[in-house]
This record gives C-alpha cells, structure tokens and sequence, in this order.
C-alpha cells in the first residue's frame, strides 16, 4: 500500500520515486484521496530536491494517464503539434496551425487563456463572432480530420490531474519548478494523442524564463522527457525581449493573422519564428527531409492560398463565419478611442520592457486580472518602431486601442515608461537563440 506522505518523504529526502507510487499519487489526486494539503507539499518537495529523468517521464504518464487520451486512427498524416511558453503579441499558432495541415499534417492544437501579461490564443479566437473554443469531442475530432486543423481549449476529460495539481502551485509558490512545468505541459500534449511536438521557449523579459540558462535547462527537460515518453519532440529557445507580432490584443492579433495568411507578408520576427516552427514540425514528423524543402513547402502554402482557406474553414467547423477571409475587418471588434503616442524625443529605442507592454494590454480590458473578468477583444497596442529603430521626435511608436479615452491615456503614459530611447542602437540579437533535438 502506498501513504501519500510516504511518497512526500521519499521526495522531501531526495530518494527516487518508482512509476508504481506517482502512478499511485497522481490517482489519489484525481479521486480525492490525496489532499490539497498534500499536493502543495509534493509540489514544494519536487522544487526544492528536483526529479530524475525517469521520476519526471513515470509523472507525465501518470498524468496523461489520469483521464482520456484521444487517439487518431486512420488519418493520412502524422499527428503533430507546437506548444509556446506564452509572450506578449504571440500569434504565432493562429497561422502556424493552419500552414502545417497545408503541408500533410494534423494539427489537435489544445491550447489556453492568457496567464499574467501573457495573450491567450483562445482570447484571441473568441474575438471572432461564433468560435466555439469547447466543441463536443466529435466536432473536435471532426474537425481535425476535415481540415487538418483544430485550436480549442482543454476538455475537462484530458489529464484532469494537471488541472488540480497547477491551481495548487498557483497559490503555493511552485509555479517554478521546471519538472512540474514539463509534466504539466507534456501530459496534455500525450493526452491529445500527439504523435510529435515543437516546443517554442521563451527567453526574454517578456518570458517566464528571463534568462538563457533557465530557458535553456527547461527546453532541454521538455525534449528529454517528451522523448522518453514516446513523442519525438524537439524545442526552439527564441527571443522575447520585445513583442513578437506588431499588434498585442485579441482581435488586433487575429487581423494581423489574416493577414499574413492572406498576404505571406509579416514583421519579419513574426514571420521568421512561425516559419521556422514550421519548418521543425514538418521535419521532426517526416514530413520535409530538411530544412531547404520543409520552408519551400510553408512558402507554397501560403503563397497559394491553401493555408489561408484552411484557416477559413476550420474557423466555420468550429461555429464562426464561412467568409472570415472577406468579412474579418468589419465582423472583429473594433476599439472605440483609438489614440497615437509620440515619441518624446529622436534617437534608437533600446529595450523594451515587454511584460510591462503586455500588463498594459491588460489594464485596458484586454486580459484578466481575476478568472471571473470578462474580456474587452477590441483594445490592445499596435506597435510602429520595434527594438533597434532609430525615431525622430514626435514619430508615432504605437497606437493605443481603448474603450475610452482615459483608458487610452493611462495605456500611453504606461508604454512611454516601458519603451526606452537612447543615442546608440542597441546590438542586434537573433530570434532564435538555439535550437534542440
């Protein structure tokens, strides 16, 4: 028999844990058996004393396990998907999803809420009149298999012993520990029945990891265990030391999407990191042989169009609009008070402090502060100069989309303390840090 507080004082003593007793701990949580109490002193014992390999690949299956897991019998393709550690103008699965199916791919995008000064990619969808986020499984299942692309959020029947493992780390200081984040993340993705993940790592002062070291040891913990557990899965460690899209805000974000769907055309970190991403999809599920043919196929797609209508047509399996393509600049909600800020002096901008651009997205309605709130899709930021652009005095750096003009001062008081201007260009530093197998 195993006690709970036995597999806490195993962990607290740093003593291995076998896949029998987190099988055993992780069903205990599932079926009440296992306190909150409890939870929160496993969960600190895993930050303090840390998990092997093995501890954190039994925890992802224990997980996994702890619900449904979706399975893709049949489908002409491999199953394969991209999860991000959440930015500030982070639009990159909106396109991404669509452009992967356009290639041969399947796409079951489980994705989530904006976090903190995080954007949500289902905030952002939930812009659009009709974009049911929690379709019944059918459609979900449907709908990958018609368009070969399907962004909802998470069911209550996938790893349900994330869910209540998280809201206890949330409020326990344990948010940290990069086993319980790689357990977190990889259950969910095994869930889904994936097949193969690209892992997109933030680095950044826009990013839960702000420095290299971190980044780097939880993309390389996340590759481990992924692999470990049967999901050929390799990760990109990029920057996020500024906003990635040239909008932050949900129905701003979802235009620019179109956008480039339409167009092929983005700010070229936009598209450099989407493209790539891409292109590591297509390659660790066999679907390009390298690099050169796996960017020659993304270029196809969207340049022909197949990426741009797959978009369309996932949109309407899932209750919005069939003409989404056409109709999107007058059926997205438009801010009322729309407002320009100047800069207040010529020079290079120089750092931009990115969570401090996201929280201000926030304060005008665009994100929570509390579960409950209700989410104002039409404001947000359009940003005109990016790090390292030389301005002149009074060169609009961005326009505020507000639901009122006091909104929209207090948003444009907030992005002058958090742009920086200087004499001297900064160094330019890559979009992509580093990438792992």
């Amino acid at each position: 028999m195993f006690l709970p507080q036995e597999i806490i004082r195993k962990k607290r003593d740093a003593i291995p844990l076998t896949p029998a007793e987190l099988s055993h701990f992780i069903g205990g949580v599932v079926d009440g058996a296992v306190s909150e109490g409890q939870i929160a002193a496993f969960a600190m014992a895993t930050l303090l004393k840390g998990m092997s390999i093995d501890e954190c690949v039994s925890l992802t299956l224990a997980m996994r396990d702890s619900g449904e897991i979706l399975g893709w019998i049949g489908l002409p393709g491999p199953v394969v998907d991209k999860h991000s550690t959440g930015g500030v103008g982070d639009l990159v699965s909106l396109v991404l999803g669509p452009l992967v199916a356009a290639c041969g791919g399947f796409v079951p995008m489980i994705s989530g809420r904006g976090l903190g000064h995080t954007g949500g990619t289902l905030d952002k969808l939930e812009s659009i009149p009709g974009y049911n986020t929690t379709p019944d499984a059918e459609t979900f299942r449907r709908t990958v298999r018609d368009c070969g692309v399907a962004i909802i959020g998470q069911t209550t029947s996938l790893a349900p012993a994330d869910k209540k493992i998280y809201a206890v780390r949330d409020i326990t200081a344990t948010v940290e520990s990069i086993d319980l984040i790689t357990a977190s993340i990889l259950s969910k993705k095994l869930a889904a029945g994936l097949d193969f993940l690209v892992m997109d790592v933030k680095c950044g002062n826009g990013a839960f990891m702000n420095n290299l070291d971190d980044a780097q040891a939880l993309a390389r913990r996340i590759v481990e265990v992924a692999n470990g557990a049967g999901m050929r899965t390799s990760a990109l460690i990029t920057d996020k030391n500024q906003p990635l899209a040239s909008s932050a805000g949900n129905a701003l974000e979802v235009r620019e999407a179109i956008e480039f769907l339409k167009t092929g055309q983005a700010n070229p970190r936009l598209r450099e990191i989407t493209l790539t991403l891409s292109a590591r999809m297509l390659l660790v599920s066999g679907l390009a042989s390298d690099m050169p043919s796996a960017m020659e196929k993304l270029e196809s797609a969207l340049s022909s169009g197949r990426a741009a209508e797959i978009f369309e047509k996932m949109v309407h399996h899932l209750g919005g609009p069939s003409n989404i393509l056409e109709t999107y600049q007058s059926l997205l909600p438009i801010a009322q008070t729309h407002l320009d800020v100047p800069s207040p002096e010529e020079g290079f901008i120089i750092r931009m402090d990115t969570r401090d651009l996201g929280l201000a997205v926030v304060a005008l309605g665009g994100g929570r502060t509390r579960v409950e709130d209700q989410i104002n899709h039409s404001v947000g930021i359009v940003f005109h100069a990016a790090l390292g652009t030389a301005v002149t005095k009074n060169q609009p750096l961005a326009t505020i989309h507000a639901a009122d003009r006091s909104s929209a001062e207090a948003a444009a008081q907030a992005l002058l303390r958090h742009i920086h201007i200087g004499d001297t260009a900064p160094l330019k530093t890559p979009n992509i840090l580093e990438t792992m197998e």
